[in-house]
């Protein structure tokens, strides 16, 4: 049984996903059960569990996801009327593949939390 996580097989074309975008660092694909009208998952090439295991050579990757989720908000036209980006961190917070990826999430009114 093989040990990568859903998006490694994605990245590796063993799943078949539609990746919206792509970079060096990063590949972002529509959630599969999205909460809003616009529901991104933009996730780094290189596998990182959680938050937790973030080092301080993973900074360019996280700065790209941040700069993915700009130009994506821009492109599906939710730049200014607001969106939300969210990165769960274990169980308890939801976190249900364990390879970090943050959820971009607009284009209707959201909750406040």
């Amino acid at each position: 049984m093989s040990n990568k996580s859903i998006f490694e097989m994605i990245l590796d074309g063993e799943v078949n996903s539609n990746i919206i975008y792509e970079n060096e660092y990063v590949f972002a694909i529509n959630d599969l059960n999205p909460v809003a009208k616009v529901h991104i998952l933009i996730i780094p090439k290189k596998k990182i569990e959680s938050i937790n295991f973030i080092e301080q050579e993973d900074s360019k990757i996280l700065s790209q996801m941040f700069l993915t989720a700009k130009l994506l908000a821009k492109k599906y036209e939710i730049n200014n009327s607001g969106y939300r980006l969210i990165v769960n961190t274990n169980e308890n917070a939801g976190q249900t593949v364990f390879h970090i990826h943050m959820h971009l999430i607009g284009g209707e009114k959201l909750k406040n939390i």
